[in-house]
């Protein structure tokens, strides 16, 4: 049996913090395998500046080339269609039932699992890893998990380390920064955005 996490996103494009996100997981919680699963499309986000899924592929490819513990599958592109969470784990769980999954958030979607499609199906099939944005958000998930996602039959995770504050937008709108960017998305990323001109207005 392996512990195998799941790190969905539109990962449009991936940056550090989702790479701090996968890190911090398979440590935090021993997780054999970390798998990083693209969206076909985001139920909760609009597609504005959506680069190609195939885009989107191979960037977190390009990402994961020192993370030997992690893999990016287009489990979800191929579903098309939105791509719901609890959907996504019915299939992968059936298709691997010896395996234990452990689905990957950070703090905002953590807060708001008990509203998402289905609920209660994600919290049976997988243990949940939450990843706070900072030292102060780390009482605050737990408080949540206590009082809100455990009534509902949840398992989780709160690890303690919180990942690098960035979102792809920002990524996005300081394309031409390469300085702005450094820390921030790994170089490989860059010159393939670069390379194929995404993100130009």
């Amino acid at each position: 049996m392996s512990r195998i996490g799941i790190l969905g996103g539109t990962f449009n494009p991936i940056h550090n913090g989702h790479i701090q996100m996968a890190e911090y997981s398979h440590k935090g919680a021993e997780l054999d395998k970390v798998i990083l699963m693209p969206t076909f499309v985001p139920p909760h986000k609009e597609s504005t500046n959506l680069v190609s899924c195939e885009h989107r592929l191979n960037m977190c490819r390009l990402a994961c080339l020192n993370l030997p513990y992690a893999e990016v599958s287009d489990f979800e592109i191929k579903l098309e269609g939105k791509s719901y969470t609890y959907r996504t784990l019915e299939l992968l769980k059936s298709q691997n039932k010896n395996d234990e999954f452990f689905f990957i958030v950070g703090a905002d979607m953590f807060l708001s699992m008990q509203n998402w499609k289905n609920p209660e199906i994600i919290f049976e099939l997988a243990t949940v890893i939450a990843i706070p944005r900072d030292k102060d958000s780390v009482s605050q998930l737990s408080n949540h998990y206590e009082n809100v996602l455990k009534k509902m039959g949840a398992k989780a995770i709160v690890l303690k380390d919180s990942v690098l504050t960035v979102s792809s937008t920002y990524i996005r709108d300081n394309i031409d920064n390469q300085s702005a960017l450094q820390s921030l998305i790994d170089s490989r990323v860059y010159n393939y955005i670069k390379e194929n001109n995404l993100y130009r207005v």
